[in-house]
């Protein structure tokens, strides 16, 4: 299972064409709140209901962990940095777009791996940072912004599920 993290504040289009898209190219994918209550509001007013509470799941199938951007503090869900730092320790897939890469930085997973983010959150990052759009190094995928949803959305696709179903719901998509 991949499972999508939300925070009230979360950057809408990240998560929401990462979601559509994922789920277009059949990727079981379960969106989970890390704010105590199911719905989650973005930093744009739209509210999102979330599949799950990060308290009720239990993530020993997880095999991919997402985080999209925005105005979050996703770092203060200690839940989140215990279950990001043991899935980088299993070298399990970890991807994060826009702000969200600083928390990966703040908590060691991006030594010794290049990755981008959001302008101004580059020191998070520290040598890690290399800028780019998207940039996927070892286990980790990053990507710089609002813009680049569809891109990195794209990238997680073609990670999953094969080049071949990342170019069928290219195409299906007309991007």
């Amino acid at each position: 299972m991949n499972y999508l993290f939300l925070d009230n504040g979360f950057e809408e289009i990240e998560a929401i064409t990462t979601i559509d898209l994922l789920r277009r190219a059949s990727i079981p994918l379960t969106t989970v709140s890390v704010t105590g209550l199911s719905m989650v509001e973005g930093a744009h007013n739209v509210a999102i209901q979330a599949d799950a509470r990060i308290e009720d799941v239990d993530f020993s199938d997880a095999e991919t962990l997402i985080l999209p951007g925005g105005q979050t503090h996703l770092d203060a869900s200690v839940a989140l940095c215990e279950l990001l730092r043991k899935h980088n320790k299993e070298n399990k897939l970890i991807a994060a777009i826009c702000a969200a890469p600083s928390v990966l930085g703040k908590l060691g997973i991006l030594d010794g791996k290049q990755a981008t983010c959001y302008p101004g959150f580059e020191k998070y990052l520290g040598e890690s940072y290399v800028g780019g759009l998207v940039v996927e190094s070892k286990n980790v995928i990053t990507a710089k912004g609002p813009g680049l949803s569809a891109d990195f959305a794209f990238c997680l696709i073609e990670k999953l599920a094969g080049s071949e179903v990342a170019d069928q719901i290219y195409d299906a998509a007309q991007y």
